[in-house]
Order: C-alpha cells, then structure tokens, then sequence
C-alpha cells in the first residue's frame, strides 16, 4: 500500500529469502539513499531521509535533493558512526493548498543497513605459502620445506610493502591417498609435498596443523609477529578432504557415497579430483553444522580473524547465511571472503547470505568499456550486498595480460585493483613479474606453488631491481593517507579522447583523488580527458593537483591533456593525483 505521497524504488534495499536484508555499510560510510517521489498535480514536497540508530534513536534527517530536474529522483546522504544494525526510512512532508490548509505526509517502513567492521571494506591483501617462506634449495635439487617460523621472518617485508591481511593457503595435514605431484601430475613422488586443500590425514584434520610446518605454539608465534606488524592473518576454509581425513572414518555420512559403497570424489568435468572428497550436507546437516562451527570457533581463538573460504558456491547457500550469522553475533569483527568465480546470481547470492566480501571479475576486466561497466557495476549497482576485492592474480589464475612478463602491464593492472576497490590482493610472485604459464592458451603457471614448494630469492631480487616491490609500497601508501581510495561508492568514470586511456575519480569530504591509467603498457598514449566539474564538485574550470607518485605538480583544467609511456619508469603508466580542495 502506497502512502499519501507514493515512494518508489527505494535503494539500497534487498530482499533475500522472503525477507529484508541489511545494506552493507561500515562506521562512517557515507551511504546514498535514493527513491522515486511523486505527487499529484504541480505542487511541490519536501522529503528527508532518516537515520535511526540500533536502539531506534534518530540520529539525523538529511533533505533529499533532485538528482535530475524533472526526474523525480531524489537522494539523501547517510552516515552511521557505529558498528550494528541501523535502519532508514523517508518522509515527505507537503502543504495541502486552498481553504483548508493542513500538513500531510507520507513515511516509508524502516530498511535496515548492516554496519560491519572496516576491515569488512578495506584492506590491502597478501597471499603467501608458508611452506615456500624461508624455503630452502640443498646441493643435491632437494627443497627443505619452510615452516611458521621462517615464514614468520617474511611477515615484516610484507608489512613494509603497505600490506595489511596476509592470507595463507591451508595449514592443516596433506592427505597421502591420490596426492598429486609437480603440475598437478597423477603421479607424485615421496618429495612432493601435496596441495594444501587435500586435507586430512593421520596427523588430524581441520583443527591440526602440518607437522611439515611446525607446531600450534608455531603458528601461535607467526600470529604474534602478524599481530606486532600491525597485519591480520586470513585463514582459509575448505570445506573438503582428503582420503585419509579423519572425519571419513569417524563420520562417512558425511560424504556421498556410490552404488558401489566406495566415496564419491570430486568432479569437474572433465577434471577428476580424486584426491578430494566434497562434503554431503544432506545426510547429517546439523551434525555438520556444529563440527564446522566448533572448526571456526577454535581458529578465532587462537586469533585469525578473517576467514577467505575456498569454493563456497558448492556449498549450500543457506547453510553460509546460518553460519556467518551465528559467528558474527558472537565475533562481529570476524570477516569472510568468499572465493567464487562462478555466475553472478550465486557470487550476489552469497554476499545477501553475509559474505563481507569477494574475488570478482576484475581479473579479467581490461578494456576500458569492461573497466568503467564493471566499476559501475559494483560502486553502485550492487553494493548494497556485494562488496568486492580486486586480485590482480592468485596461484589458480595467470591472467594473459600477465603472461608477457611486462612490468609495465603489472603495475598498471595494480593501480587499477588499488585505487578502484577499497580491497584489493596479490599472490606472491607478482612482485617479480612471475609469467610463465603451463601452455598456451592456459592461465594456469607452470610449476605451480599449489604443487610444490617455490624458492624465492626475495633480496636478490631487490638488489638487481627487478621488483615491483617499491611501487605496490607506494601504493599502499598513497591508499592509506587517503580515506576516497578507502570507499567503494564514490568512484565516478570520466570521458576520455582515447580507448587506452581510462579516467576516474573518488571523493571523501575534501580529500579528491583523480586517477588516469593508460591501458596499454607496451605504448605511449596521449588523450584528452574531460573532467565532469559538476562530479568533482567544483565551480572553477581550473585546479592544481599532485601526482602522489611522484609528488609533480599539475596545473589542470575541465580540459586536461596527458601522456602517459609505459616505457618509462612504471610510475607513468598512471597518475594518481590528489586536488588541492579548499
């Protein structure tokens, strides 16, 4: 039922499971609400949005402004400073005109708006095997395997590249039945050391470490030095096992079972994992539902605080809603990452479920049309439930652009992940321009980590100058001093004269960044770009900024000529320039 005055399609408002959603926002986060008012006749209305606090307190009542004339689309701006379920809704207030003057309104339900933890938003993610850490290449080709102690000597190099989650693969026992060898060969010799996402063997399960590995009191350690470096440690979940884990043998009706009695392991086709047995959550589902939860409750005392969950669209949907909930009302600053490279409806399924965040597309997004459609798409089309967070490669994708070992294309594929999400990650490697895919056609590596241990020579590396080391540190900086790079629904795509060259810009208050990237990193490009001042928020046709990169100072106008030549330093294959707001 409509109310006096009739307001239509509000946002941001979700439906999922017969029910409303809360928006995804965090402490501070400026929120757009918008809604399609209408009235009668000529007479006009006044209409506000308001915020109300998790104990119903109103907190503030924005006017709502027209966003186009003669549109009726109107927009207020919100902002909860705490962490809990807010809510929101409009009014509009109008005068009755004629003899009998009164005052008539119309209000909406409340929607609420789920205000998470920053880091649910914002964070600058790294990705390293601990195994490969402090790694070792003995005279005779054999590797001494890294352990959470050698690791841990890693974590402040990490640090000082600006990085602030450290995402480790699984830590748990690699199961011996079906392992796979080098290049994920059926056949593995006695040195191969497993893919972690084999769990289980007879050393434990998803509560135990990797004896190869060290300790819990190691593990322990390498949180504490992670703590100390100011950096939260991502632990994945996978909900999946080898043979030989325990839980095949205490729990089979856990697992699903052929004709035959024998499990069923998994399939892709025509992938054949027989290493893997997924998880049936048909048989004994609470069962199941407690034992994951016990897994999850014991990791976050120990103190990880983030979990990245590996494949989680094979999972139930309902079964994620059930658990994230009853996690986040005991530990609400406990963060998960869903790990889905699958369909939209599912990726978006799973964020209305309560993922915090999300791998994406981005990966393979490189012209500018898929650039400023896919930005588009995430700032503003789907927000309100799907956060997302910017890979610009992990150990499962060696996207094509990468594969020319173009230093160039790496550093203008990390500005892009960093300045258009507040989350963005690499997997170790890309630093050093690692590129060498299994075949052609394959955005797979040769000689992947997930199979074997990787030998890195990390100060070497430095010496020679043959990393990207320097320039993800400054990118990182340049992220952390400014609070527009730290928000997902500000960004705001500009025209340009040139396809290879994409514009854009993110505000927050006073603090303006304006960000220009060519595209192409094997030429020089040059371009005119068209800044929309009405976005910027200025009345001036003209403005000073400062490259953050290399601190030059620019005098820019609503017309603004740029060359940017990837053959020089990589620090111009963008700007990234801060205006002087007054």
């Amino acid at each position: 039922m409509i109310g006096r005055f009739p307001i239509l399609d509000i946002s941001p408002v979700t439906h999922f499971g017969g029910e409303l959603i809360g928006a995804k926002a965090i402490p501070n986060e400026e929120i757009p609400v918008q809604a399609t008012i209408i009235r009668e006749g000529h007479d006009g209305f006044e209409a506000h949005v308001v915020l109300v606090d998790p104990r119903g307190k109103e907190i503030s009542r924005v006017a709502m402004r027209e966003i186009w004339p003669k549109s009726n689309r109107f927009e207020g701006r919100i902002r909860p400073t705490t962490q809990g379920l807010w809510s929101f809704y409009i009014e509009v207030i109008a005068e009755n005109p004629g003899e009998f003057k009164k005052t008539l309104s119309s209000s909406t339900e409340k929607f609420p708006i789920n205000v998470e933890c920053e880091r649910a938003l914002v964070g600058s993610w790294y990705e390293f095997f601990p195994r490969s850490e402090g790694a070792l290449k003995n005279a005779d080709g054999s590797i001494t395997s890294g352990t959470f102690k050698t690791a841990a000597q890693r974590i402040p190099a990490v640090a000082e590249m600006g990085f602030d989650v450290l995402y480790i693969p699984p830590i748990h026992p690699i199961g011996y039945s079906h392992r796979k060898g080098k290049n994920n060969s059926l056949e593995a010799k006695p040195s191969d050391p497993g893919v972690p996402w084999g769990i289980g063997n007879v050393n434990g399960g998803h509560d135990a470490i990797n004896p190869e590995l060290g300790t819990m009191k190691d593990f322990e350690d390498f949180l504490k030095v992670a703590r100390k470096n100011k950096i939260d440690v991502a632990l994945d979940l996978a909900l999946q096992c080898s043979p030989d884990h325990p839980w095949v043998t205490s729990n089979p009706e856990w697992f699903t079972k052929r004709p035959d009695g024998t499990i069923a392991y998994a399939e892709n086709p025509p992938k054949k994992y027989q290493d893997i047995y997924p998880i049936n959550f048909d048989n004994d589902y609470l069962g199941l539902f407690k034992e994951i939860l016990r897994i999850v409750t014991f990791w976050i005392d120990k103190g990880v605080s983030i979990f990245r969950v590996d494949n989680p669209h094979t999972k139930p949907v309902y079964f994620w809603q059930e658990l994230i909930a009853a996690v986040n009302s005991k530990y609400p600053d406990v963060v998960f990452l869903s790990e889905a490279f699958t369909n939209p409806p599912m990726m978006h399924s799973l964020g209305k479920a309560g993922f915090q965040q999300s791998y994406t597309y981005f990966t393979w997004r490189v012209t500018k049309h898929e650039l400023e459609e896919y930005g588009r798409e995430v700032a503003h089309g789907t927000s309100a439930f799907f956060r997302p967070n910017f890979w610009v490669n992990t150990p499962d994708i060696l996207p094509f652009h990468l594969q020319s070992g173009n230093p160039a294309v790496f550093a203008l594929r990390a500005v892009l992940a960093a300045t258009m999400s507040p989350s963005w990650g690499m997997y170790a490697g890309y630093e050093l321009y690692e590129h060498i895919p299994i075949a052609e056609g394959k955005e797979e590596y040769r000689d992947s980590e997930k199979y074997e241990i990787k030998v890195r020579d990390w100060s070497g590396a430095a010496k020679k100058g043959l990393t990207l080391a320097p320039f993800i540190t400054q990118l990182n900086k340049i992220r952390r001093e400014n609070l527009a790079l730290q928000r997902l629904r500000n960004i705001h795509f500009h025209p340009t004269d040139s396809d290879q060259i994409i514009a854009y810009s993110k505000r927050e208050g006073n603090n303006l960044i304006l960000v220009v990237v060519n595209l192409d990193g094997f030429h020089a490009h040059e371009t005119t770009v068209h800044w929309d001042m009405w976005a910027l928020g200025f009345e001036n046709d003209h403005f000073q900024v400062t490259d953050l990169i290399d601190n030059s100072l620019y005098n820019w106008s609503r017309d603004t000529f740029v060359r940017l030549d990837p053959a020089r330093p990589y620090g111009k294959v963008a700007h990234i320039a801060r205006v002087q707001v007054k």
